[in-house]
């Protein structure tokens, strides 16, 4: 009878203890992928901000969430029917006004806390106020299917496709991203930087990173934007400072390469032509005298034309 108790336990927690080694498993394997069901820790400082506010929404939760399993399971397993006599009826509580109060007060300040806790982290990095004298200001247009990022100096880089050129950034200064979409709501997101941000056509949104280290990092739109949007990836490069004034150094020199008119070829000086017989018609001789004095018609005048169409030119009698 023992036996089979334990077998009955063990085939109950196996289904949760299978679901969290494969959440693990995920986060061991899907570092960078997005498949992580953990948030990364953010290489910028708004990206620790959301971090930090994960671990306090999600350390509670997880508690409650194996007190509330723990308690089912423990009633499942230990009041089943045929544990009782066949007339059992569990105790009946009609009211309880203490215990009713502290089960609705404790979810109550626990979602009022989690709430105020949000509050204050969005405010602090999700509003344009967050990022008003930035080092770098750049303006990032979406569209299907690929970025823009124009930089203050004046040149743009294009990304587009599996293999995206990357928004190069310099380390430890305040860059600032001004967001807007040509066409329809996009999302730039690169989770090892911070969290997402949308583009939405006629609204200009903003958010902001800074990177201490050089690295690079991927990312890719976050909104279902037509059949290209897997297609939207992103990569951030964050580089040194001699590093970022050469990449800007380099991106002028082709914009002002590209800008350039191209030489064309002097035309040669072509020869006189030669009066062709076709160019000065020859004149015409002088009309004999026909009958009557008048001048004889000719080729061109409207007698033939008249004839070619049916009429006689010739004078009646």
């Amino acid at each position: 009878m023992r036996g089979r108790l334990w077998l009955g336990r063990v085939l109950v927690a196996l289904p949760l203890v299978a679901v969290l080694a494969l959440m693990l498993a995920t986060a061991a394997e899907a570092s960078g992928s997005g498949l992580n069901p953990i948030v990364p820790k953010g290489e910028s400082p708004n990206g620790r901000h959301i971090y930090n506010l994960y671990l306090g929404i999600s350390v509670p939760a997880i508690l409650i969430f194996l007190l509330v399993e723990g308690l089912l399971l423990t009633v499942i397993i230990r009041f089943r029917r045929k544990r009782q006599p066949m007339d059992y009826q569990p105790p009946q509580w009609h009211g309880h006004r203490l215990l009713e109060i502290v089960w609705t007060a404790i979810p109550l300040a626990i979602v009022f806390f989690i709430g105020l806790f949000s509050f204050f982290t969005l405010q602090q990095d999700n509003t344009a106020s967050a990022s008003d004298n930035p080092d770098v200001d750049i303006h990032v247009v979406g569209h299907q299917y690929g970025w823009e990022y124009n930089y203050p100096e004046g040149f743009v880089v294009a990304s587009e496709g599996l293999q995206p050129t990357p928004l190069v950034i310099p380390t430890g200064k305040l860059v600032r991203l001004r967001l807007d979409a040509k066409d329809v709501i996009h999302g730039f997101w690169v989770p090892e930087l911070t969290g997402k941000t949308d583009l939405v056509p006629g609204y200009q949104n903003v958010m902001w990173v800074k990177v201490d280290q050089p690295g690079e990092w991927r990312g890719e739109c976050t909104e279902l934007c037509g059949q290209g949007h897997y297609t939207m990836q992103i990569r951030v490069k964050a580089v040194s400072d001699s590093d970022y004034a050469a990449f800007k150094r380099t991106s002028l020199e082709a914009k002002a390469k590209a800008a350039a008119p191209s030489p064309s070829a002097a035309p040669s000086p072509s020869p006189p032509a030669a009066a062709s017989p076709s160019a000065n018609p020859s004149a015409s001789p002088p009309p004999s005298p026909g009958a009557g004095g008048n001048p004889a018609p000719s080729p061109t005048s409207s007698g033939y034309a008249l004839k070619s169409a049916g009429v006689s030119s010739s004078p009646t009698g």
